[in-house]
């Protein structure tokens, strides 16, 4: 059961992710159907955590969480807004993920 919530915590973070860029194109939440998708993506990204939570420690589960969403943000914001590829940019972002990592394969 715990492989199937971290796969479930993974998802949860890819909507992070995306309701993280939803808020961008929502405009403040003056735009309708990007206000729309970026809602259900909070609630679903919400409920996937509270279902992994039930088989991870919740910081643990919260740590990764985040970290999926701050990597993908980040990723998400180079890649569709041109924000800055920085060479300390990406080393901070590998440092996240290696955080990430160190949680799954370590912190049992």
């Amino acid at each position: 059961m715990r492989q199937y919530a971290w796969a479930i915590l993974v998802v949860a973070g890819l909507f992070e992710t995306g309701w993280a860029i939803g808020l961008k194109y929502s405009e403040g939440f003056t735009r309708l159907w990007p206000s729309l998708a970026t809602a259900i993506m909070i609630v679903v990204s919400m409920g996937l955590l509270g279902v992994a939570t039930r088989s991870l420690p919740l910081g643990t589960a919260y740590a990764v969480w985040t970290g999926i969403g701050a990597v993908g943000t980040v990723v998400l914001g180079i890649v569709l807004f041109g924000e800055s590829a920085a060479l300390s940019r990406l080393v901070c972002l590998g440092l996240i993920v290696a955080g990430i990592l160190g949680l799954k394969f370590l912190g049992e």
